[in-house]
């Protein structure tokens, strides 16, 4: 359902989703996880798509542009949006121990940054909230 609607969203903005840029999204779709983008490009370049940096960069940054996928700086990485379209603040939660990524709902931490801003007379240009952690999964291991 999300690789749909991030068709949708590309042809009624009148650009193209190439192979490259296709392939880079279902790769970060059936990932659950947040990938570097020397992962990406490993994956593309086995695919036959180039094995250069630009190769993933460029379709990489093309999908962050276009709000398909999100770039999670903590860990320097990318993950598939799975809200494409919707305005949204996302919330990241991040397992310490597996690496898995959740994206969660993020708008009222994001509205709270707002209002402390409009207090400091600062303007926010990017928000990203990030949280580390260990899933469900990591902790019934660890016990």
């Amino acid at each position: 359902a999300v690789m749909e609607q991030a068709e949708a969203l590309i042809a009624g903005s009148g650009r193209r989703l190439t192979p490259v840029r296709r392939r880079t999204l279902e790769i970060l779709l059936e990932a659950h996880r947040a990938l570097g983008a020397y992962e990406v490009l490993e994956r593309l370049a086995a695919e036959g798509f180039g094995s250069q940096p630009p190769v993933a960069y460029r379709a990489l940054d093309f999908l962050v542009a276009e709000g398909l996928v999100h770039r999670i700086r903590r860990l320097n990485a990318f993950a598939a949006c799975m809200q494409p379209g919707a305005p949204h603040h996302p919330a990241f939660l991040i397992c310490e121990g597996c690496g898995a990524l959740a994206e969660g709902p993020g708008q009222e931490a994001a509205q709270a940054l707002e209002a402390a801003a409009a207090v400091a007379d600062f303007r926010i240009a990017r928000v990203s909230l990030e949280a580390t952690g260990l899933c469900a999964a990591c902790r019934e291991a660890a016990a």
